[in-house]
């Protein structure tokens, strides 16, 4: 088994769409009107709109009501990408920090409310790959 992408649903596909494209240089792959794609070596973000709720089941998904999820981007450097981000995020969780576990993190939400972290290994922790 193969963890093949996360998928976000939201009620204005274009803004968020336009937000990941805009915050991670990846360009989307619209495979439809309602659904987007942005591709990664390691995987894909998934964006639908929730016009496609009812293709999956009445109620099993909505928009702007995850409180759980963080979805981690690994970067080259957090600090680094931090003062470019300041014109496409509204909120910002933290400022740059190093974590007890090695990766110097960022934290951000989304025009949706999703939390986003984007981080770093620490150099002297860089073979660690692992999330926050």
């Amino acid at each position: 088994m193969r963890l093949a992408a996360t998928r976000i649903i939201t009620d204005d596909l274009d803004r968020l769409v336009t937000f990941y494209e805009r915050v991670t240089g990846t360009p989307a792959h619209r495979l439809h009107p309602l659904f987007a794609e942005l591709r990664t070596p390691s995987g894909t973000l998934a964006i639908a709109s929730s016009q496609t709720v009812p293709l999956l089941g009445d109620g099993s998904a909505q928009a702007r009501a995850n409180r759980s999820v963080i979805l981690d981007f690994l970067v080259d450097d957090v600090d680094a990408l931090y003062p470019t981000l300041r014109d496409a995020v509204e909120e910002f969780v933290n400022e740059p920090t190093t974590m007890p576990w090695g990766n110097r993190s960022l934290l951000f939400r989304d025009p949706d409310g999703n939390l986003v972290n984007f981080f770093t290994p620490v150099p002297s922790d860089a073979g660690s790959r692992s999330a926050t």
